[in-house]
């Protein structure tokens, strides 16, 4: 299986994430977002949204991160990212869903403007927008960092595809300037996050 990706994305990075952890071995397909690859004719007939990562597994093309994320883990039998009992896996399935809905809009408006605008050349950090960013974002993170008293991981069933997916826009918070001070939950479980083997091997992705 291929993946186009890039390595600072972190759409691409929970993918890589949960491939490393099944142990499926990818054949890595760079694309440079920053050139404009994305946008190539080539690129657009396996992705029309202009966007990484894409999987391809023979004729099969596949876009949008967490629905790669739940491709891989069904091509393992016996995992555990992703259960195949329907309350867990619909628990799963929610949270997915919910950072994709309310946990990356803000989380990715803080990546542009406070790193990738500066590493692409891209102009000034628009101000009005890194405060929609933050409203966005703590509002989002306050109610996982409810929701994470007691609990190790995000799922009853344990550290699963929810954990990586909610994970990975965290990648470079500091440098992203996201707003988690006093969010102890959320700190705490982020650190278990970092201390996971996949976290370890793909943060030079």
């Amino acid at each position: 299986m291929r993946l186009y990706y890039h390595p600072l994305s972190t759409n691409s990075r929970r993918v890589l994430m949960a491939a490393h952890h099944l142990d499926i071995r990818l054949d890595l397909a760079p694309v440079d977002l920053f050139k404009g690859e994305q946008n190539a004719p080539s690129f657009l007939k396996l992705n029309p949204n202009h966007r990484v990562p894409v999987l391809e597994d023979g004729g099969f093309v596949l876009w949008e991160s967490c629905a790669i994320m739940q491709f891989l883990a069904d091509t393992v039998p016996g995992q555990t990212l992703y259960p195949t009992d329907p309350r867990s896996r619909a628990d799963v399935n929610r949270w997915l869903f919910w950072c994709a809905q309310d946990f990356m809009p803000g989380a990715t408006i803080l990546n542009k403007e406070n790193k990738i605008k500066a590493l692409a050349g891209l102009g000034a950090t628009d101000a009005s927008e890194v405060a929609r960013g933050e409203r966005m974002f703590r509002t989002a993170a306050e109610v996982l960092d409810r929701h994470l008293q007691g609990r190790e991981w995000i799922c009853d069933s344990g550290l699963s595809l929810a954990d990586l997916a909610v994970a990975a826009p965290l990648t470079d918070a500091e440098r992203s300037k996201m707003p988690v001070a006093g969010l102890v939950n959320l700190e705490r479980w982020f650190r278990r996050v970092q201390a996971l083997d996949c976290w370890k091997a793909t943060e030079a992705a």
